[in-house]
């Protein structure tokens, strides 16, 4: 009892000392390291991480008082960890010398003053030389932002209206404050019609019009022609993704993006301000981009040699990566350059060059870094936010999507993305910092770790997740403006391609066919198997036989689940458990799409021996079971459920089977990995259905006496993954951020498909995480597919009550049903309610044929049998309808007929209790079915 007393008081203090607030509080800080000192007193422990990234883990570590070995292949995360592992440790808090931009050396109390000192002084110098490009309004007001639209030309005859590109008209959607655009239609001297605009106050949205853009498509707002997307890629193309303003050579504006509007501040008012543009507006960009060429004609002169002035490195296009380059290529995007206004990139060279000058290494890296966050709030593919009034960044997100319509920061200004606010931000995570050892960095692949062997007691990482994001590819936007601000720096090299310019891809683990490997094969999912498999091979490796190691995994597919396992039991590890832990933003893009994982599972595992024994299959699949019975009890009573449940018990399933060398079948035939996880699902399942149904459902293969059918099964399969951990909860406090932040995130996106006008009702899992249940359970989804579940593009949606009425009810509808269901002998009442049905053990009805969504699967019967499941959204929506005489008949015939009805529909009563805090839906068809249930005869 003492054991388990401590055991909890050591796991509320983790779980109290998780908690954000509390991570720089002292008593905290000093009661973890004295406990990490306690479990290692002969010395600190050294944790390593192959896959640092962003250095969270290391971070982590580097705060409990262990020492870290933090390596990654791309420079631009080096970077980073060395800022803030190496430099803000050792700089701190440590008096320093900050030298200012005329040579005076100033003594600063700790690396977050010098930065402000620097920082400053790079923002004046920049003054002088950018004053004339940010020019104050007449009446003293500062313009902070100015909103631009990306325009191409109508080609539908009689017209040639120039279209400005937006996706929305809106530049203040609060609730106490809304101010919009609004536009008339004129003729020009020429005949050709132009748009004009006004800053307005509407009084209802419905005042406000819609955008001009939609998935690429662009309508005309003087003649309402629509212009396909191959007409808009080919006319921006034209213009390098039509960013810049093209001028004639009397700076007359003739063509290019439209300034729209330009956002101030006003000496003495709050709030921000909204104002038409000027012709006194266009001449600072005419400007800046003659400053741009003289520059470039002056570097082309110089003795420079190497570097580039600008960032004229190809960007990715189709042919290298999905995710960044799908887009951005269509649309003229050829050089990391063309992705900023000339303006911008004056305003971005000019910071560099001054920049380069700070001599300090700790200080150059993290106002290189400053430099960086400039970019990301200073792009042509930077939109303003009209929810907050503010900047968004280019990475709201890990990709790079097209933005039509887009805003450019004044940067002398003190607002959102300025150069003030990227020194503010860096000198907040400094202070931020509790005290610490300083970390160690280094470039790394990490098959080929330069640590010796047995070095570390603890091995943890957060490794790449299959083909789920273009790392490299992201981090050469930051990284070409990176090496041009430290030129040299040892950090921003690829050590594998001495003439690589960009960050490191041949070596990258990650999962793409387009992208080849340095022996010329492609990055396909052996290629990443292996990958893996070699990465946790050097991680035990270089772990001590004694040490423990944990791999941080929330990918969704259970394809990168396996890849990653089976790397992992093929690198010598054995897996020991699993526990998941909510890291992930329940708002995030994936999270509102379909079932996710509302947690991040963390992998336990230990270094298998080098004498493992060979494994007997039949011994294997009987301690299955019990093991996977035990941890989803164990985890349903800390509140853990639906796809996080799911993922979490793979962990200790895999314990039985990575504990062998291999493990072998009766007549010797080796078992892969593949096939002992379709069992740990199969257990999963049955198990899961135990719990919701029965023991019957959980024996069922396809019809068993006193068994459900397939559709109630795969239902209740379906309801019970969607459940989330803490999801309640959760939900209500997210859910004020998510209404707020929705259309910001959702207008953005544009992957030139058709958006459904509204997005259909039902509940929706990944279609290989239905299909890991459904297939060793016995259900056909093919013969459910238009009846009970519709899959699209990858995904299955369960079809709500209320789509179901015409396979349930038939053409003339539950009216005319309920009608003869009330004037027809009690018998009989089967027959009436589903129409063409067959007095047979198995009642038949007549239903359409499916959708074609499921092309490959074998054709539905045109015979379908009626089962329980019908017969409950039968009377959900005969109870929908309020039809009550009709609903009594059929609940009492149910009586007659049986429990199985009335299982059924307390146990889907049960399973939609948690989903409706958080699903309308859900709300309504639990609210139907405990109605219905009222009208049971007793």
């Amino acid at each position: 009892p003492e054991d388990i007393n401590l055991r909890k008081a050591l796991l509320k203090f983790i779980g109290d000392f998780s908690n954000w607030d509390l991570s720089s509080n002292q008593a905290y800080l000093e009661v973890g390291r004295g406990l990490v000192k306690a479990a290692h007193s002969e010395e600190t422990p050294l944790v390593v991480d192959p896959f640092a990234g962003g250095g969270s883990i290391p971070l982590e570590a580097l705060r409990l008082g262990c020492e870290t070995f933090a390596s990654d292949l791309n420079p631009v995360a080096c970077l980073i960890l060395k800022v803030m592992l190496e430099d803000i440790p050792r700089y701190g808090r440590q008096k320093m010398k900050a030298k200012r931009q005329n040579g005076e050396e100033v003594e600063a109390e700790g690396l977050a003053e010098a930065l402000r000192i620097v920082g400053k002084d790079i923002k004046d110098a920049a003054q002088k030389e950018l004053s004339e490009f940010y020019p104050k309004d007449p009446d003293g007001a500062t313009p902070i932002a100015y909103l631009w639209a990306r325009t191409v030309k109508c080609e539908a005859p009689n017209c040639g209206a120039e279209i400005p590109l937006m996706r929305s008209f809106w530049l203040c959607k609060k609730t106490n404050r809304k101010m919009a655009l609004r536009y008339e239609v004129k003729k020009s001297n020429g005949g050709v019609p132009v748009v004009e605009f006004e800053v307005f106050e509407p009084n209802a949205d419905k005042e406000v019009a819609s955008g001009t853009v939609t998935r690429a498509k662009a309508t005309c707002l003087c003649c309402s022609a629509v212009l396909p997307p191959e007409r808009v890629r080919a006319q921006l193309s034209q213009q390098r993704g039509g960013g810049n303003v093209i001028f004639d050579k009397a700076g007359r504006q003739i063509g290019g993006a439209k300034l729209l509007a330009v956002v101030t501040l006003k000496p003495g008012e709050q709030g921000r301000h909204y104002r038409l543009p000027t012709t006194r507006d266009l001449a600072p960009v005419w400007n800046a981009q003659k400053r741009v060429e003289q520059y470039l004609r002056e570097w082309e002169r110089s003795d420079k040699k190497g570097l580039s002035l600008l960032p004229d490195e190809p960007m990715p296009t189709n042919d290298s990566h999905r995710a960044v380059g799908s887009q951005l290529p269509l649309y003229g995007f050829r050089v990391w350059a063309d992705l900023f206004t000339e303006r911008q990139k004056l305003a971005l060279v000019t910071l560099q060059r001054i920049a380069v000058s700070t001599e300090q290494t700790a200080l150059k890296e993290g106002i290189a870094i400053a430099v960086d966050r400039m970019a990301d709030g200073n792009a042509s593919v930077s939109n303003w936010l009209p929810s907050r009034e503010e900047v968004k960044h280019v990475f709201g997100r890990q990709a790079l999507p097209m933005v039509w319509d887009f805003a450019e920061v004044s940067l002398l200004s003190d607002a959102t993305r300025s150069w003030s606010g990227a020194i503010d931000w860096i000198v907040k995570v400094v202070q931020a910092w509790h005290g610490s050892l300083s970390g160690q960095i280094n470039v790394a692949d990490a098959a080929e770790s330069p640590l010796p062997d047995q070095t570390a007691p603890i091995w943890f990482t957060d490794p790449p997740y299959y083909d789920a994001i273009p790392y490299s590819d992201l981090a050469d936007f930051f990284f070409v403006w990176l090496k041009r601000t430290l030129p040299g720096h040892s950090l921003l090299r690829d050590p594998f391609e001495p003439d690589n310019h960009l960050t490191p891809k041949k070596a990258e683990a990650v999962q793409c066919e387009k992208v080849l490997t340095a022996e010329g094969k492609p990055k396909d999912r052996e290629f990443y198997e292996t990958a893996m498999a070699r990465a946790f091979a050097e991680g035990r490796r270089i772990l001590k036989e004694d040490g423990i190691g944990a791999v941080v995994f929330a990918h969704k597919t259970t394809e990168g689940w396996e890849a990653l396992l089976s790397g992992m039991i093929e690198g010598g590890w054995t897996i020991t458990g699993s526990w998941p832990i909510s890291t992930e933003m329940g708002t995030r893009l994936n999270a509102r799409e379909t079932a996710s994982l509302a947690t991040s599972v963390h992998l336990v595992c230990r270094p298998r021996p080098d004498a493992a024994p060979v494994g007997d299959w039949a011994e294997v699949l009987r301690e299955l079971p019990s093991r996977v019975g035990d941890w989803m009890e164990r985890l349903q009573n800390e509140g853990v459920r639906g796809a996080d449940l799911v993922f979490a018990c793979i962990g200790p399933a895999l314990e039985i089977f990575s504990r062998y060398s291999r493990v072998e079948t009766a007549d010797g035939k080796e078992v892969k990995l593949a096939e002992y996880l379709e069992k740990v699902w199969e257990v999963v399942g049955r198990t899961a259905l135990e719990q919701v149904l029965g023991i019957a459902e959980a024996q069922a293969r396809n019809s068993a006496t006193g068994a459900l059918e397939e559709d109630a099964r795969l239902t209740a399969l379906f309801l019970w993954t969607l459940q989330s951990t803490n999801g309640e909860r959760k939900n209500q406090k997210e859910k004020g951020k998510s209404e707020e932040t929705d259309e910001d995130e959702e207008d953005i996106e544009d992957d030139e498909e058709e958006r459904p006008q509204r997005k259909p009702k039902g509940y929706s899992l990944v279609f290989d995480v239905v299909r890991r249940f459904a297939q060793p359970l016995g259900i056909d989804l093919p013969k459910w597919e238009g009846r009970v579940i519709e899959t699209k593009k990858g995904v299955v949606r369960l079809l709500p009550v209320s789509e179901r009425a015409k396979v349930l009810f038939g053409k003339d509808g539950a009216k005319a049903v309920a009608f003869q269901l009330e004037s027809t002998p009690q018998p009989d009442t089967q027959l009436v309610l589903f129409p063409g049905a067959k007095e047979h053990v198995g009642i038949r009805t007549r239903v359409g044929k499916r959708p074609r969504s499921m092309a490959q699967a074998a054709e539905l019967s045109a015979d379908a049998a009626v089962t329980t499941l019908d017969r409950v959204h039968a009377a959900m929506l005969l109870q929908a309808a309020g039809m009550t005489n009709a609903l009594r008949a059929l609940m009492k015939a149910e009586k007659d007929r049986g429990p199985g009805f009335l299982r059924l529909s307390n146990a889907l009563s049960a399973l939609l209790k948690p989903l409706e805090a958080s699903n309308a839906l859900a709300k309504e068809e639990k609210r139907l079915i405990d109605a219905m249930l009222l009208a049971m005869p007793k």
